[in-house]
């Protein structure tokens, strides 16, 4: 840690700071410190700016919305998912783990401890494969149903909450971008 000179210590004339730093957020904050520490990168830095707020977003919705949603049931987010996909594919709500897997919103891994859970709690079994005698599929069971079809009003209503700082317009253009952006960075040569 260096120590700065006693004359070069401004003393800030408000108890947090300068006021107008408190409207800027973690990402801009950052970039500004960025563009006073390595000015050669002053217009280089909306990309950070960008992939920085939207870490921030997903850890701020993830956090204070959607995992107390799924601690009222008692399930963490990855077991959510395991259940709320194997509702969304439909009647008869079986799916094998690579299936699962390729269809969740998380990896593979600690698929199987999260099936373990599951099941335990009664919310899936694993049922012998229809055409494969080797293989399982994991099968929702009506206790499983039940808890996501009551679960789904006040999910959907956390939802709305958490975007509620946007117009429908403005969730739809944001959502279509997005769109755009987990395509191009998910396409190898998209940036070539």
């Amino acid at each position: 840690m260096t120590k700065q000179s006693s004359g070069s210590t401004k003393k800030p004339d408000h108890l947090f700071g300068d006021p107008d730093d408190l409207l800027v957020d973690r990402a801009e904050r950052a970039c500004k410190q960025w563009q006073k520490e390595m000015p050669e990168f002053r217009d280089r830095l909306l990309p950070m700016i960008l992939l920085g707020r939207l870490n921030e977003a997903s850890q701020v919705m993830s956090r204070d919305y959607l995992a107390p949603a799924y601690a009222d049931i008692g399930l963490k987010i990855g077991e959510f998912d395991v259940l709320a996909t194997l509702v969304r594919t439909g009647p008869p709500y079986k799916l094998t783990p690579t299936e699962l897997y390729r269809t969740t919103m998380m990896s593979s891994g600690g698929m199987t401890a999260r099936l373990d859970k599951l099941e335990k709690a009664g919310y899936v079994e694993r049922c012998p494969h229809p055409e494969d005698r080797r293989a399982l599929t994991v099968c929702l069971t009506e206790k499983g149903l039940d808890l996501i079809k009551q679960m789904m009003p006040n999910y959907i209503d956390t939802q709305h909450q958490a975007v509620s700082g946007l117009s429908g317009k403005e969730q739809e253009t944001l959502s279509r971008l997005l769109q755009k952006l987990l395509r191009s960075a998910s396409d190898p040569l998209a940036g070539r």
